[in-house]
C-alpha cells in the first residue's frame, strides 16, 4: 500500500502527549530524552505533567509536538512501515522532513524551539490575531480579506479543507473579515487562542531570523517527496526543502490543495502520526473514501499496524 504520512501542527497539544509511548516502548522514550539533551531542558516533563499553560507556549508546543510525533514514527519505522509521501501542516512540515530522512531530529528540534521564540517575538512586536471561517469557499474568504484589509492586513493563512479556511492578520482587518465573512453566509466565525498572526507579513521578522536559522544546518535531499505547505507541491531535493520552511511562516499552508494533490498521486493510505487526529477530520472532509489511521498511543499503534498487516503488528514487540 502507498501510504502518505501526516504530522499535525500547533494547536494538537496535549498534557500527557508520548507518556504511553515513552513508557511502553524503548525506542519512543529515547527520542524524548535526545529532545531534553538537546534543548538543555525537560522538555519531556513538560508534554507529559504540564501544566497546560506552559505546553501551550509556543516556544513549547512547537518542540513538543515534534518529538511525539518522531517518537509514533520510529515505531513505525521499526515495524517496517515507510512513506511514499510525507506531509505536514505548518509545523508539523518539520516532523515530514525528518520522517523523510532530510532533517536530522536534533536539528529539528531545535529549529522548532527557535521557531516558536521567533513567532511569539514577532506577535509581541506586531499583535495580531487569527480567526477560523466556517462554510465559506476559499475564493470567497479571499474576496471578504481583500475588501476588509482597508489598507490593514488580513489574509487567508490555513486553507485547511472545504469550507474551513483560517485567516490571520492585524485586530482590527480580521474582526472586519468575521463580520463581513458571517454577512456573506460563513456559519462561524471563531478567533483563536494565538500568540499572534502566524502565516502573514506580520511574521516577517521572524521568517528574517528563521531563516538565518535554517542556513546553519544541513539538509538532505528526501527519500521520499515531501508536500510543501506553501506550494501544496512535491520537493525533494535540500534546497528546495529549506526554501520551503522559510517561505511558511509567510504563506499559507494549502492543506486541502495537499491532499487532493496526494490523491491525484495515488495514495491509498493516510497515516496521522503525533498528537490527536485532527489531520484525519479533515482529511474525511476532503474525501470520505480516503482510508486511513492514526498513531498517538500504544492502543493506535497496534490497530493501526494490525490494519496494514499482521506481520507488521508483531514487530511492535521488538521495539
Amino acid at each position: 500500500m502507498k501510504l502518505a504520512f501526516l504530522f499535525p501542527g500547533q494547536g494538537s497539544q496535549a498534557v500527557g502527549m508520548g507518556r504511553a509511548l515513552a513508557d511502553e516502548f524503548p525506542a519512543a522514550g529515547e527520542v524524548f530524552e535526545a529532545a531534553d539533551r538537546s534543548l538543555g531542558a525537560r522538555l519531556s516533563a513538560i508534554c507529559w505533567d504540564g501544566p497546560e499553560e506552559e505546553l501551550k507556549k509556543t516556544v513549547n508546543a512547537q518542540p513538543a509536538l515534534l518529538t511525539h510525533s518522531v517518537a509514533a514514527l520510529r515505531l513505525l519505522e521499526a515495524a517496517g512501515v515507510a512513506p511514499a509521501w510525507c506531509a505536514g501542516h505548518s509545523l508539523g512540515e518539520y516532523s515530514a522532513c525528518v520522517a523523510a530522512g532530510s532533517l536530522g531530529f536534533e536539528d529539528a528540534v531545535q529549529l522548532v524551539r527557535l521557531r516558536g521564540d521567533l513567532m511569539y517575538r514577532a506577535g509581541l512586536e506586531r499583535p495580531g490575531a487569527m480567526a477560523a471561517i466556517l462554510g465559506l469557499g476559499a475564493e470567497d474568504v479571499r474576496a471578504v480579506c481583500e475588501e476588509a484589509a482597508q489598507g490593514g492586513v488580513v489574509t487567508g493563512a490555513n486553507f485547511n479543507a472545504p469550507g474551513q479556511v483560517v485567516i490571520s492578520g492585524e485586530v482590527g482587518p480580521v474582526e472586519r473579515a468575521c463580520a463581513l465573512a458571517l454577512s456573506r453566509g460563513a456559519k462561524r466565525a471563531i478567533r483563536l487562542e494565538v500568540s499572534g498572526a502566524f502565516h502573514s507579513p506580520l511574521m516577517a521578522s521572524a521568517a528574517q531570523g528563521l531563516g538565518e536559522g535554517l542556513a546553519r544546518v544541513t539538509f538532505r535531499d528526501a527519500r521520499c517527496p515531501i508536500i510543501a505547505n506553501v506550494s501544496a507541491s512535491p520537493v525533494q531535493g535540500a534546497g528546495e526543502i529549506r526554501g520551503s520552511l522559510e517561505a511558511q511562516l509567510l504563506g499559507a499552508v494549502r492543506w486541502q490543495e495537499s491532499i487532493e494533490l496526494l490523491l491525484e498521486q495515488g495514495a491509498e493510505g493516510f497515516i496521522e502520526i503525533g498528537t490527536g487526529r485532527v489531520l484525519r477530520g479533515l482529511l474525511r472532509s476532503i474525501d470520505r473514501r480516503a482510508p486511513s489511521w492514526n498513531v498517538d498511543d500504544p492502543e493506535s499503534l497496534r490497530a493501526t499496524l494490525s490494519a496494514l498487516g499482521a506481520g507488521s503488528a508483531r514487530a511492535t514487540e521488538k521495539v
